[in-house]
């Protein structure tokens, strides 16, 4: 399937990740990424994360912007901006952050791309809708890029029972101001916490620091 002789991201330890820390059955908020980042010791199996110590990539940079921005979120709740960019506390809350495609190699973005990740990550997400379909509970998915949109709606196919679908532009600084749904100044955070509580549901504190 891979190259032997690659270096692959990230270790195996941390592929499943998404699932470990945020179980199936605990899930409320789904987030849907490409793949994992493709520099050293950056990817470790939650999407746009990174440990404590690995520079904030410019995307995730984007995510705080917006957080901070937005007015009805309490970020940061310190007054100081977080100085490094490992999103876990999101996770153990019920936020699901998952690529499309769990693996890379060393310096080749996408470069795992249609070699069977996809149908994983695609049976992952039809687990989770069919759960809330036949169970009655809530889910809230936070689709950023055009690829995401994609991937969820090929999943949901067009059945949204119990679902609610916030999708913005991408968070990168090359997408994070266009198209007609930008990310910046979508206050998306705000929009799926008010969909939680309708659902019945516990927001997200969105901080990534604990207090």
């Amino acid at each position: 399937m891979f190259r032997k002789s690659a270096t692959v991201y990230p270790p195996p330890s941390d592929v499943f990740s998404a699932l470990t820390l945020c179980p199936l059955e605990k899930v409320k908020v789904v987030i849907v990424g490409q793949d994992p980042y493709h520099g050293p010791n950056q990817g470790h199996g939650l999407c746009f994360s990174v440990r404590k110590g690995v520079q904030v990539p410019p995307s995730l940079r984007n995510i705080y912007k917006e957080l901070q921005n937005d007015p009805e979120v309490d970020f940061p709740r310190n007054g100081r901006m977080p100085n490094h960019g490992y999103l876990e506390l999101w996770a153990r809350q019920g936020v699901l952050m998952l690529n499309a495609v769990l693996t890379v190699r060393r310096g080749e973005a996408n470069s795992h791309k249609r070699k069977g990740w996809e149908d994983v990550t695609d049976e992952i997400l039809r687990v989770l809708s069919r759960d809330c379909k036949t169970s009655g509970r809530g889910l809230v998915y936070l689709l950023w890029g055009k690829p995401a949109s994609q991937k969820i709606e090929s999943v949901l196919g067009g059945n949204h029972k119990n679902q609610t679908i916030i999708s913005t532009s991408h968070p990168s600084p090359l997408g994070a101001t266009k198209t007609s749904s930008p990310f910046i100044g979508s206050k998306c955070f705000s929009r799926a916490n008010h969909a939680l509580e309708k659902m019945g549901l516990e927001p997200i504190d969105w901080n990534v620091d604990v207090l």
